[in-house]
């Protein structure tokens, strides 16, 4: 019987995007994920343009004024070509570059995933990493009732280690 592995950890990798287009997601609009996907798509193909590569959630968590929990959830999509003329609530960026992360390749049931985030925040504890609170989830594929995805959870370094959002 051979044991394949749900979760993999890494240390050090770099998640890099190129001719990225984002659409943060407001509170009120968290339950409707696949319609503001769906839009998004629908954006790109009336600019002529082509997804490459597959959908990404950005997330992070910081506490406000009133230490209560503010959510933040971005969706990003790799395009063939940049867009230069984006309007609102859309938003363009040539080249997304986060270093230093902690990494997951989750390969299992969907409804597992939260896991693998639970994983690298238990990896960062044992070997004292201090995490930002933010993470970029990369949807690799889903079929079969599986699902495969990367985590990139970035280390707090005490400086700026994302050089665009």
């Amino acid at each position: 019987m051979s044991i394949i592995e749900k979760i993999i950890v890494r240390e050090n990798k770099i998640l890099k995007l190129n001719n990225v287009l984002i659409r943060e997601v407001n509170p009120n609009e968290f339950n409707d994920i696949s319609r503001l996907s769906y839009m998004m798509e629908s954006y790109i193909k009336s600019k002529g343009n082509n997804v490459i590569g597959p959908m990404i959630n950005y997330s992070s968590a910081v506490l406000d004024d009133n230490r209560q929990a503010r959510i933040t959830l971005k969706l990003i999509v790799q395009l063939k070509n940049p867009i230069y003329d984006v309007i609102y609530p859309y938003e363009f960026v040539n080249q997304v570059r986060v270093t230093n992360c902690l990494f997951a390749r989750f390969s299992e049931k969907g409804e597992n995933l939260h896991y693998a985030y639970s994983k690298l925040e238990l990896y960062a504890f044992e070997n004292d990493i201090k995490l930002k609170g933010s993470n970029y989830t990369v949807f690799v594929e889903n079929k079969d009732n599986k699902m495969v995805a990367d985590i990139f959870m970035e280390i707090d370094n005490g400086g700026l280690s994302v050089e665009c959002l």
